[in-house]
């Protein structure tokens, strides 16, 4: 696909795979149409949309607004499995919602939860990284004690990943530009997920599918190639044209996290 980068960039092709449909995030309702009718033409349930807006009768008005899914964005250490268990829906079903033709799912990417309310609140953290939670006021005050003190170098070196780290030549591209298919080697579409944090690869240096920490750009998911990615370097996906401009070419860290 064509992309935008800094002067002396390499160029990088995603593949040529077909762009995945989303489904509609919101329905306007119109003169005459019921939540049967609703239901039917967003491959859902009258229940999933009662549920899903808080409905508490069965009948709509014209220019009312209806919720069909609720989106979940992929936080650090997300798998299917792992948030199937946590609204209690199959890894297949996310699959079928989602387009998804394998189970790698990136940093950033928004996934359909069909019949679900997603608690953003909660999840703010990402789940790999949350311990059993404490009080909201409890965890208030630990966060506010740890703004008002400076981080300490034994602090930093904790949050350091733990991994084999390679230096490597970065570069950056966007899918927001005319003619880009946006959908890389694995089959992330990066059009319908702007923010998904991507970085393309030799594989033969850094595996497809695995967790990195680049420096300056912080997790993400080795999901793509290109043609004149070769060695220690990556193209980094970001979500505007500016900021891949901005980018440029850089030096940087990339540790493969463990």
């Amino acid at each position: 696909m064509k992309k935008i980068v800094a002067a002396l960039m390499t160029g990088i092709i995603l593949s040529g795979a077909a762009v995945t449909t989303a489904s509609a995030q919101e329905h306007e309702v119109q003169p005459g149409e019921n939540l049967w009718d609703i239901a039917k033409e967003y491959d859902t349930s009258i229940d999933e949309l009662v549920h899903i807006n808080d409905l508490k009768t069965t009948v709509i008005q014209p220019k009312q607004i209806l919720n069909i899914h609720d989106t979940y964005v992929v936080q650090r250490g997300d798998t299917l499995i792992s948030i199937g268990k946590e609204y209690d829906v199959s890894v297949n079903d996310l699959k079928k919602w989602n387009d998804l033709k394998t189970s790698l799912i990136v940093i950033g990417q928004e996934l359909q939860i069909k019949g679900k309310k997603v608690d953003k609140e909660d999840r703010v953290i990402p789940q790999a990284q949350t311990t059993e939670a404490p009080a909201k006021k409890e965890k208030a005050e630990t966060l506010a004690k740890q703004e008002a003190k400076p981080a300490s170098k034994t602090a930093a070196a904790e949050e350091k990943p733990q991994g084999n780290t390679i230096s490597v030549s970065a570069t950056a591209y966007t899918a927001d530009c005319e003619g880009c298919s946006g959908v890389t080697y694995t089959g992330v579409d990066l059009n319908k997920n702007p923010n998904a944090k991507v970085i393309a690869v030799d594989p033969n240096v850094i595996p497809l599918g695995s967790e990195v920490y680049v420096e300056g750009y912080g997790y993400a998911i080795a999901a793509d190639i290109g043609s004149a990615i070769k060695g220690n370097k990556i193209d980094l996906h970001v979500p505007s044209k500016s900021e891949a401009v901005n980018w440029g070419v850089r030096t940087v860290d990339v540790t493969i996290v463990e």
